[in-house]
């Protein structure tokens, strides 16, 4: 891509693979200056798969070619890398007349290192850079016990977020209008997964529609392997393709089973923010890292 003739605000898509009801995105497009989408295909995680058939990997590709189409028949387009992220801000910053980054929080431990890097080398770059809550109803710290501490226990957690909820909270954020926004430029195609090491399987995904009368029998059905009785949601709210907002609202208008679903997803995002450990292999509870555990392979085969 050529230097840009005129100043531009750029929104990194992360786990929000959606152009709509998308919080960051919204205040980028709100910015007053031409938004850049780039998603940035992160070395570092990609080269630890093992299988060339990966189905987050594909999921993740399938869903970038739908918005990216859509965006080139509005005269736009994604900027794609595949490389480390610092790398790739390093890059966009030499290149010139980058004013603002958007993004959305992400809450694993590496992906707050990651973050709080790039903001720092923004920064220096006099660059801002803006991040959203986004892929959650609430978030961080913003559920606390009467002792002012992060819950442990998911039942007090649950009552907490529901006495807490209000319409505002799970309203969809509102979007411009992507032709008049975003910013003009021949884009090229998606980099193509072979070029990284994937191999794309051709199985289909699970839609990303809400059935209303899944949800209606969910409560009494979801617990039999048999039926087609789960919403099959769960890779669309991993990678954000479906809004949680959006996913809540059906929830309480259908299913409360299903919102407690919701809810438990929220409760352990909150540990891994105020238990960081959890997301680099240790136990939970410090005291589980001393427990002597027994480990025989021959056990492991009789059972």
């Amino acid at each position: 891509m050529e230097n840009n003739a005129a100043p531009y605000a750029l929104f990194w898509f992360r786990r929000d693979l959606r152009l709509d009801d998308n919080t960051g995105l919204a205040a980028a497009l709100r910015s007053g200056l031409p938004v850049l989408p780039v998603f940035i295909f992160d070395r570092s995680i990609l080269e630890k798969l093992k299988k060339p058939e990966d189905r987050r990997v594909e999921f993740i590709h399938s869903a970038l070619e739908e918005m990216h189409h859509k965006l080139q028949s509005e005269g736009s387009g994604f900027r794609f890398f595949y490389d480390e992220p610092e790398a790739v801000f390093r890059q966009l910053v030499a290149e010139g007349n980058l004013k603002a980054v958007y993004t959305n929080h992400d809450y694993e431990p590496y992906a707050g290192k990651r973050d709080s890097a790039i903001a720092a080398m923004l920064k220096t770059a006099g660059i801002e850079f803006h991040t959203f809550k986004d892929q959650v109803i609430f978030e961080k710290e913003e559920i606390l016990s009467g002792q002012g501490t992060a819950y442990t226990v998911f039942t007090p957690y649950s009552k907490r977020w529901k006495a807490l909820l209000r319409q505002e909270d799970y309203a969809a954020r509102p979007s411009l209008n992507h032709k008049a926004a975003f910013l003009k430029w021949s884009s090229a195609s998606i980099i193509p997964l072979e070029d990284m090491g994937f191999r794309r399987t051709g199985a289909p995904f699970s839609p990303k529609e809400i059935s209303e009368d899944i949800l209606r029998h969910y409560g009494e059905r979801r617990d039999f392997p048999a039926m087609p009785a789960t919403s099959r949601l769960s890779v669309h709210l991993r990678f954000g393709t479906i809004s949680i907002r959006r996913c809540v609202e059906a929830g309480l208008k259908l299913s409360e089973s299903w919102l407690n679903e919701l809810i438990w997803r929220e409760f352990y995002m909150q540990i891994l923010w105020n238990f960081p450990q959890v997301g680099e292999g240790k136990s939970f509870k410090p005291a589980y890292e001393r427990i002597a555990w027994r480990n025989h392979p021959e056990e492991f085969q009789r059972w």
